[in-house]
């Protein structure tokens, strides 16, 4: 019989078959301080309520019934243990929270001194115990063997080498009050992982070392399914490691991954011994827990909700899935395997979740245009349900569509215009809802000039007519620059519906200026028959009025979009995707698709001796060479869902390359986001990205040849995405008010453009890249911190986020410690009150919401410059100022940008201001999902509102957006 410790780290997890996903309350035991398990007793919490209530001065109108409310709502946070038995001090934690967020801070306050002083009696107590008999382990034939601590330590020793600042005995301190006799090793392993993840908040060291305990779940239920029951492996997973494990393991995880039909057949041609000696086992200590449990909810192939990938064969499987077209793909799908593995470079979720499968929908946007007939709306609702079915997410520009009150030619009726057709797309996406994985999103786009603008912008509005109201799609505005001329000069606009204004819609520019005013001059002589006359700037108020109350709708430029449009020559952008990164050409014969990646700008910075970190531009370039080979063998291997999608990606092969980490980078060089350093660091990371991805493309279209539409696009003029910027002053009247500066040698990119082609029409966007972020630990995308110490809500469950950049620095000056934690509770992750916290500090670590948002716009601007498509950009507002909004926005304008994203309002949620030094809740284990369980399957049951923002956090991360990485 092996050990308990033994089994723990080595026995797979056994099936948990029709788990409830929470039991009866009275199916729960509780542990006492030494051990033994007792029945759970309601009674025995309202008691202690009204002791506690009858200690305090105030008088309550009915005690018994409001200790007996208040004992319900302890039972509704204890009932989310799911499955465990609960230690008597969790129990009481749950008492206090309650009692304050009642209300009653006199009664929690004299309930904590009660306990306080409980803990002192029994310190103090003096008696000669008894040799305690050892716990029991219950293993999983049934049988029990004593528990031993010395190799319990011993195992948590290995997970913390080589790590600083953690240390195995908090732990096992903590682990101490958690086990109880006779517990299973299934829940000693949750209650190792619960342990270590608690500690997270006073040092992000332990995110690491609880990655490593789930990685060791990991294998506990991979192996033995993948390798079968009688290998050797599967009895012990501690019998070979690194190396050796997964050259073991590889080769038969590719095979049973065939033989299941999760991997293409033809994965079986690889050298599959080479793949397994290349990989890099080491590399599974890099990730942090949300990493890991990201990668293990979302990413992970599985049979029955059994695991059969290790990390490092996760990334090998992306690698393979990508390389298979190349001429040497064992050789590729190394060289992809290690920018994946290394954190240097991420693929998009799609790509990451599909490349090597039997369906390889690797793509993460699409652009539709729908047409002005009944046939083609519901064309176009049907694309989006399909494209949706494979995890696609949606950007639909309705701009054509004829508007309420225009005529109906067929029936001599009139239209209902655009808005019903809105709802029914709405309603199609909640209805497939991503082949049943996720919901559906979809953003309706639709140009100011059109008659239904004002109904538009009530769609997310929450009262008013349902039967109008979209609750779940995302809307934007497609924004003329004549509208923001008229919005500065106070002047009148006229709203025009599609049917009769029909070529506004294709133009763009001057073009459209010219073309609007003689639509303007035919309805004041009554040749135009819908038609509306209104204050530009009083629809401007409405539009902002309503991005701060819905969020919605998104504020993006037609005329900055199409007039740097390196596709000028084969069309128009009609609107941006679900993230408004994609700028690129629509029509309805072509739907256009976006394919994305990042690169880690954390991963190329570069400290040498005695000097301050800069930015690493030789492994930059080698990076984004190997990132754009990749985006582009996506468009080959791609599964399209309808033949628009793949008529647009072989003929133009867009990509989307963009970054993230940028704030961690500032960290590191020491510079606040607030400030002109961070801008000229936006403009000259940027700047060197743009000149390495145009360069990367441009040496695969002389390998490749150059994609089919090139003639006569900007490229082939040898006008490049920088000197785009004069072709949009100039439709502007040299009012663009951008830098211009560079820094690189562009005039040799020039020639090499024009003489070798670009393999890709569109080569860079940068998306919010939520998820990919977490899976390599760095802040997503472009975004400046939220909070300094929150606890971040996903598909994976609830995790404490604190900024260990800050830890180190506090550390450093000897600041960190519990009152800091404390602090940063109170004052919702921010160090700006606290007054210990020197100056320098306090600027370097600024939250979203304490810096004034027009510095996003600067960096965004820098940005902006450099890139052939978009950015994400999120803007952070405190207050309700309709003139920060006002000048916000119409900074962006001036500022050249292409799109904004959603706009990020300080939310009335505050942090719980608890005493307690565990609100992230150890052990507090429930499901991500029912059915067939593992122990992986972890999501601990935060309190509302402890150190979270719900309503922020769901938009930061926003689940429903496959853009959304």
């Amino acid at each position: 019989m092996e050990s308990p410790i033994a089994a723990v780290t080595s026995m797979p997890s056994g099936p948990a078959l029709d788990t409830p996903l929470y039991p009866p309350i009275q199916a729960i035991s509780v542990v006492k301080r030494d051990g033994s398990l007792v029945p759970f007793d309601r009674d025995r919490i309202r008691v202690a309520l009204s002791k506690a209530f009858q200690a305090t001065a105030g008088e309550v109108k009915d005690l018994n019934q409001t200790a007996d409310d208040l004992t319900g709502k302890v039972e509704e946070q204890l009932i989310k243990r799911t499955g465990r038995n609960l230690n008597i001090e969790e129990i009481q934690d749950q008492v206090e929270i309650i009692l304050m967020k009642a209300g009653y801070y006199e009664v929690a306050r004299e309930y904590i001194l009660y306990r306080e002083e409980r803990t002192r009696l029994r310190e103090q107590k003096v008696q000669v115990p008894d040799q305690p008999r050892p716990l029991q382990v219950r293993l999983p034939d049934n049988s029990f063997e004593d528990l031993n601590w010395d190799l319990v330590q011993a195992s948590l020793e290995v997970v913390c080498q080589g790590l600083e600042r953690v240390d195995p005995m908090p732990i096992c301190e903590i682990l101490r009050k958690d086990v109880y006799d006779g517990i299973s090793i299934d829940d000693l392993r949750t209650a190792q992982i619960m342990a270590a993840r608690s500690l997270v908040e006073s040092e992000p060291g332990y995110s690491y070392v609880t990655a490593r305990l789930v990685l060791r779940q990991l294998k506990a239920e991979v192996l033995p399914f993948v390798c079968g029951p009688d290998h050797p492996l599967s009895e012990d997973t501690t019998a070979a490691t690194g190396r050796a494990l997964y050259r073991t393991y590889f080769p038969l995880y590719v095979k049973k991954g065939i033989e299941m039909d999760l991997l293409q057949p033809s994965l079986i041609n690889f050298d599959l011994p080479r793949l397994a000696e290349a990989l890099v086992p080491d590399r599974d200590s890099n990730f942090q827990f949300l990493g890991l449990q990201t990668l293990y909810d979302r990413y992970f192939l599985h049979s029955g909700g059994t695991r059969i990938e290790l990390p490092q064969a996760f990334f090998m499987r992306v690698a393979m899935g990508l390389a298979q077209a190349e001429e040497d793909p064992n050789a590729k799908a190394i060289e992809f395997y290690h920018l994946l593995s290394s954190f240097d470079f991420m693929c998009s979720t799609p790509t990451l979740f599909n490349s090597g499968t039997p369906n390889p929908q690797l793509s993460s946007c699409f652009l539709s245009t729908v047409s002005d007939d009944l046939e083609g709306i519901f064309k176009a609702i049907k694309d989006n349900a399909l494209l949706s079915k494979f995890s696609g997410g949606l950007g639909n520009d309705w701009s054509q569509v004829r508007g309420l009150g225009s005529h109906i030619k067929g029936t001599n009726g009139e239209s209902q215009g655009v808005i019903p057709f809105l709802k029914v797309a709405n309603d199609t996406a909640v209805a497939v809802n991503q082949g049943g994985k996720r919901k559906g999103a979809v953003c309706a786009y639709l140009e100011t000039w059109h008659v239904d603008i004002n109904e538009f912008l009530d769609l997310r509005k929450n009262t008013g007519d349902d039967r109008r109201r979209t609750h779940d799609m995302n809307t934007a505005c497609w924004i003329p620059d004549l509208f923001m001329e008229r919005v500065a000069s106070h002047s009148t606009w006229t709203l025009f519906s599609p049917d009769e204004v029909p070529d506004l819609h294709d133009l763009t520019g001057l073009k459209f200026r010219e073309r609007y005013l003689h639509y303007e001059a035919e309805a004041a002589a009554g040749h135009i028959k819908v038609f509306k006359t209104i204050m530009a700037q009083d629809l401007w108020r409405r539009m902002l009025t309503m991005l701060f109350e819905t969020g919605h709708p998104w504020i993006t430029f037609k005329d900055a979009c199409n007039v740097r449009s390196p596709q000028q020559h084969d069309g128009m952008v009609h609107s941006s995707n679900l993230c408004t990164e994609i700028t690129l050409n629509s029509n309805v014969k072509e739907v256009a698709v976006c394919n994305l990646g990042s690169v880690n700008l954390a991963r190329h910075i570069r400290r040498d001796v005695g000097m301050a970190p800069t930015l690493d531009k030789e492994k930059m370039q080698r990076t984004v060479r190997t990132a754009i080979r990749m985006l582009d063998n996506v468009i080959d291997i791609n599964f399209y869902t309808i033949p628009e999608t793949r008529r647009s990606n072989m003929r133009h092969r867009p990509i989307g390359l963009g970054l993230m980490g940028f704030q961690d980078v500032l960290y590191k060089m020491k510079i606040p986001y607030a400030s002109s350093q961070a801008v000229e660091f936006a403009d000259q990371s940027m700047e060197a990205l743009s000149y390495y991805a145009i360069q990367a493309s441009s040496e695969l279209a002389r390998e490749r040849t150059p994609y089919a539409t090139f003639a006569g696009s900007l490229w082939d003029q040898g006008i490049l995405p920088i000197d785009s910027l004069d072709l949009l002053d100039q439709a502007r009247n040299r009012q663009l008010e951008v830098d211009r500066n560079s820094t690189m040698d562009w005039s040799t990119l020039r020639r090499q453009v024009q003489n070798d082609g670009m393999r890709n029409s569109n080569v860079m966007a940068i998306a919010p890249t939520a998820t990919i972020a977490n899976i390599c630990g760095v802040s997503p995308s472009i975004e400046p911190t939220f909070r300094n110490l929150y606890v971040k809500s996903n598909m994976s469950g609830d995790f404490t986020v604190i900024n260990e950049h800050l830890v180190r620095d506090l550390k450093a000056l000897d600041l960190w410690d519990s009152v800091m934690i404390s602090d940063l509770k109170i004052h919702d992750g921010s160090v700006g009150p606290i007054r210990r916290v020197p100056v320098a500090l306090k600027h370097l670590y600024a939250t979203a919401f304490e810096m004034d948002p027009t510095w996003l716009i600067e960096a965004g601007a820098r940005r902006q410059k450099w890139l052939d498509q978009s950015q994400s950009l999120n803007l952070y507002v405190t207050g309700t100022s309709g003139q920060v909004l006002d000048d916000l926005y119409r900074l962006a304008w001036k500022r050249g940008l292409k799109t904004t994203y959603y706009l990020r309002t300080q939310s009335a949620t505050q942090v719980e201001k608890s005493t307690l030094t565990t609100t992230d809740g150890r052990l507090n284990a429930v499901p991500v999902e029912q059915g067939p369980q593992s122990l992986l399957h972890i999501k601990t049951a935060v309190e509302p509102g402890a150190f979270s923002d719900p309503e922020l956090i769901c938009n930061l991360d926003d689940e429903a957006c496959e853009a959304c990485q």
